[in-house]
């Protein structure tokens, strides 16, 4: 079993660390935010991530599992290193923000004295790993013995831990004019997920990148296509739902993430594809992701359409009660960033209404960026006289709702369904007015 570090503890960093101990090996994980690092430490896992808590100490009890926030220690400890940190998009532009991966390399590389590699997990534009290697090398004592490599995580949040120890592939990006260390001792760290012959592929460093912005890419533009098709069946009127399922049995399609709703958020999708037409204007390739352009606005459109629908069913949101079930970005997260279902409970309170939100996970992330919404304890208490019902996340217990259940408790029977996640005949035989995203 081998030792590595594992440098950012966030919703990557921390799942990957706590996963390779799991495998057996020695973990460390570093970080610069010592609040965070305490709460690892102490066995609590910062975000909401299923299963995750469990793994974490586990593995902590075994003894394979140490955080620090030392890079010292982190390069004495291991030869084997994993960067995982963000890359949010900058402010006022498309591009991602590339200063905590450099900000690694930098600290790290000159501590490094003999053979190691270094495997990127974080998702960066294409070309990132080509010149961080060129950097970390001319940096490092250990010179052209430090080799740098891509290693993309495919990670979905809500399935983090499954999707590190069962992957459905794993990709390593190695350059072709390094030592070559890199694909065997990515062989060697992953050698119990090769045993389950799960894919392994080995492509250079821009293959690497490019695998996981283009599966990012290809993701977003058939979410934004569904949700184009279903503005063509709100105006024909015609069912988007029954569409998906029909045009899902098609092999070459597929029927998965052809859910049409208020569209998709959080720190990966949305970020990622406007870095993926930043570095595609840079590489003089601007033309090839065009396309990209309108499936972000069609996603950004969702939203305006789901505020337009709870004016129209109030006539105006001006002193309107409105009840928000959900403001995490999908269920089995508390993570809100980029969250269609907050922007929505946002923007119908800018426009005078009074909006009570409840999600059984992102509470408390939730009243950290919109403090001036108010917040309930439960999905009833939210809907304690409103004037229309929102679902906006998917949550199983809000699949589950009953006309019942709220019958007595809300002012008007109106509810808008924006994923698409209950059955309008059961809610209209009960004398609701129920309103979906592209269904009659």
């Amino acid at each position: 079993m081998a030792r590595m570090t594992v440098f950012g503890t966030g919703y990557l960093g921390a799942t990957h660390a706590a996963c390779m101990a799991e495998l057996g090996h020695d973990v460390l994980g570093v970080d610069v935010d010592s609040s965070k690092l305490a709460k690892l430490e102490a066995g609590v896992v910062p975000f909401y991530e299923p299963g995750l808590e469990a793994v974490l100490q586990r593995n902590l009890s075994a003894g394979r599992l140490r955080f620090t926030s030392s890079y010292e220690e982190a390069a004495a400890f291991a030869d084997i290193h994993f960067l995982g940190v963000g890359t949010p998009q900058k402010k006022g532009e498309f591009a991602a923000d590339l200063r905590y991966v450099d900000a690694v390399i930098e600290q790290l590389a000159p501590l490094i004295t003999g053979p190691a590699v270094i495997f990127g997990k974080s998702t960066v534009p294409v070309g990132t790993a080509q010149r961080l290697g060129e950097r970390a090398r001319s940096i490092s004592p250990a010179g052209e013995e430090l080799e740098l490599a891509w290693n993309p995580e495919f990670l979905r949040e809500g399935f983090a831990v499954q999707d590190t120890l069962h992957p459905d592939r794993l990709v390593v990006g190695v350059d072709r004019c390094g030592p070559g260390r890199g694909e065997v001792v990515a062989r060697e760290v992953y050698a119990a997920l090769l045993a389950e012959d799960i894919p392994f592929l080995v492509t250079d460093l821009a293959t690497a990148e490019l695998v996981k912005t283009s599966a990012n890419a290809f993701l977003a533009t058939k979410i934004s296509f569904i949700n184009a098709i279903s503005e063509v069946c709100e105006a024909a009127g015609a069912d988007v739902t029954v569409l998906a399922d029909a045009i899902g049995h098609d092999a070459r399609i597929g029927r998965r993430f052809l859910n049409a709703g208020i569209g998709f958020g959080g720190g990966c999708l949305p970020k990622d594809i406007r870095a993926f037409m930043a570095r595609a204007g840079e590489l003089g390739a601007d033309q090839a992701l065009t396309f990209l352009r309108e499936v972000d606005n069609i996603n950004m459109r969702r939203r305006t359409r789901m505020v337009e629908l709870a004016r129209e069913a109030c006539g105006s949101l001006l002193g309107a009660r409105v009840a928000v079930l959900g403001a995490a970005f999908k269920p089995d997260s508390d993570d809100v960033r980029d969250s269609p279902a907050l922007n929505v409970a946002g923007q119908i309170q800018l426009q005078g209404a009074a909006v009570t939100v409840y999600d059984p996970k992102a509470m408390e992330n939730s009243q950290a960026i919109f403090p001036t919404l108010s917040y309930a304890e439960n999905a009833l208490a939210a809907c304690a006289g409103a004037d229309v019902v929102l679902v906006l996340t998917e949550w199983p217990e809000f699949r589950k709702l009953q006309p019942e259940d709220l019958d007595g408790v809300v002012r008007s029977k109106v509810l808008i369904d924006g994923r698409n996640c209950l059955d309008p005949e059961q809610w209209r035989n009960c004398g609701w007015t129920y309103r979906g995203l592209g269904r009659p």
